[in-house]
């Protein structure tokens, strides 16, 4: 270990011990994150009169959220004497226990619909059946495991992602059948553990998001589940994670065509400086066990160390693993605007990156964004307008093994590196009733002619369409329209069970192809993981 480390060790000690106040975690409760959900919590998370460490989810509901947590949860229950089956329809888990130290729950998970592709003169449809069991063991110890089997027919857009990847996106291996056809298991299980009211400990196979908006420049929601531990300690105003990961570099995406494992090591310290701003510093390492000649490669235990830094402080070693930096800020403007942004930091030479020359080496992405609740005053409408951006070559490195990526898919933003997008998106609820719509505009560069322009990660950054001259945008230069609107039924809350209409209308054109989606759907959904498929192409086709 390095002298060094101690440094880092008592910095961070010492600013913890300043900045501490209130305790967290009070009365731990683990929700599986997803966009839809967490945005109705928006005037609690991003009210100026709190300072909820909002940045990394899932989040542990603490007391501060759990009355405008529990109003969602149980909406509906009226307190007034129904039946069995009018209960387990509306109100409860088709298997809900209560005892007076733990709790059990089960529910079936059905996702079923069908759907036209009016463009593609095609018939959709999803056929998928879950299940789902959790519970607690006091206030300290809870657990969720939820799995689908799942068949489906996809628009043409997603069927090119599939035979291209290999992965439905953000979600597994695809088995296929047919025209446009797929089967494919999914499977989360997290055990969540809080011993003292400081730390939280846990475990599992699933996604963790870093930010604030729809996007995540740093850690994204998107790819898939992959295993994990992870200790969040929260003092006060401080908040820091470290978590250790076993992730995929599966044979579609290597430039050698074979399965390997890698590791991945994140930290991020989130800091609220007051009740309107917060920091955050973000870092992360890929490595990987066998390198390219197939030589088993021995574990560096400084990587064991939860201390943030560790790829700045090992520079001068031979380490051949990649990393990731990242700032992360939000400033809540007043109880309805907050305004947050994200800084990426793939490589960087100073020489080049404050000059004008487009090089290559010089590797980040940014965001910058707005959301808030309440819009014109109207309750539970709330919105979110949001700008990302990335260079060519960000996240990719110099074996395919070692860029940021997990099971084939960016574990960042899901359209990799080399665009720009524009996001909005607004979610209003009335009773049962939810109401979306998004529009996402993306200008991006597919590679072309055989040359790397930067877009594609999992292709090797030391060999560059060109060294320099580069910029956002470059090779076959693409843009996409995508617009999407969903009216949803809630029947019952506990597992975000409803009855779903939705449309989308996707737009994709260059010069080499013009690819257009018209659809609609209906179906009868449940769960609360988020489904992305606002998706811009993996390659040119």
């Amino acid at each position: 270990m390095k002298p060094i480390y101690s440094i880092y060790k008592i910095v961070f000690v010492a600013v913890l011990s300043l900045i501490v106040a209130d305790s967290a975690f009070a009365q731990s409760q683990y929700q599986p994150y997803s966009y839809d959900f967490y945005q109705k919590l928006n005037s609690d998370l991003y009210s100026t009169k709190t300072r909820e460490h909002t940045a990394v989810k899932p989040l542990i509901i603490d007391s501060a959220l759990r009355s405008h947590y529990d109003s969602l949860m149980n909406y509906g229950a009226d307190g007034k004497q129904h039946s069995w089956l009018y209960n387990k329809i509306f109100n409860e888990h088709l298997i809900d226990y209560k005892g007076s130290n733990s709790t059990f729950y089960g529910d079936i998970l059905p996702d079923v619909g069908v759907g036209r592709d009016f463009s593609g003169k095609l018939n959709t449809y999803t056929s998928a059946v879950g299940l789902q069991l959790g519970g607690s063991i006091s206030d300290k110890f809870q657990y969720n495991v939820a799995g689908y089997l799942n068949n489906a027919v996809v628009p043409e857009y997603l069927s090119t992602y599939i035979q291209q990847v290999g992965i439905v996106p953000g979600q597994a291996y695809a088995k296929t059948y047919g025209d446009n056809g797929y089967s494919w298991s999914y499977i989360t299980a997290v055990v969540s553990y809080t011993p003292i009211k400081y730390l939280n400990i846990s475990a599992g196979r699933d996604k963790t998001f870093i930010g604030d908006g729809y996007r995540s420049m740093l850690l994204s929601d998107y790819a898939s589940p992959y295993p994990f531990l992870k200790l969040t300690g929260t003092l006060g105003n401080v908040r820091y994670m470290v978590m250790w990961t076993d992730m995929n570099d599966p044979a579609y995406t290597s430039q050698y065509g074979a399965d390997r494992h890698k590791f991945g090591v994140f930290h991020y310290l989130d800091w609220n400086v007051n009740n309107r701003f917060s920091v955050g510093f973000f870092e992360n390492i890929m490595g990987f066990f066998t390198d390219d000649n197939g030589a088993k490669r021995p574990f560096d235990f400084n990587y064991i160390n939860p201390i943030i830094f560790l790829k700045p402080v090992n520079n001068s070693s031979d380490d051949p693993d990649k990393s990731l930096l990242g700032l992360t800020a939000k400033y809540k403007l007043t109880d309805g605007i907050t305004a947050y942004g994200q800084f990426a930091l793939n490589e960087f030479v100073s020489k080049d990156f404050f000059s004008s020359d487009g090089a290559s080496v010089n590797k980040y992405g940014w965001q910058l964004g707005i959301r808030g609740a309440n819009l014109f005053g109207v309750k539970n409408l709330n919105y979110l307008l949001e700008s990302n951006n990335a260079k060519p070559y960000t996240y990719s490195a110099r074996s395919s093994i070692e860029n940021y990526s997990e099971n084939s898919e960016p574990l960042a933003h899901p359209w990799g590196a080399n665009f720009r997008e524009i996001v909005g998106l607004l979610n209003y609820s009335y009773k049962r009733f939810d109401f979306s719509g998004e529009f996402d505009y993306g200008h991006y560069g597919l590679d072309t002619a055989g040359m790397n322009f930067g877009k594609d990660i999992f292709q090797l950054y030391t060999s560059p369409a060109r060294f320099f001259g580069n910029y956002t945008g470059q090779g076959l230069t693409t843009n996409m329209y995508y617009l999407q609107g969903k009216v949803a039924y809630l029947l019952n809350p506990k597992y975000n069970l409803r009855i779903e209409l939705g449309g989308i209308f996707r737009q994709e054109q260059n010069s080499e192809f013009k690819d257009k989606t018209t659809m609609i759907t209906i179906g009868l959904r449940s769960s609360f993981r988020q489904i992305y498929n606002d998706l811009a192409s993996y390659r040119t086709h």
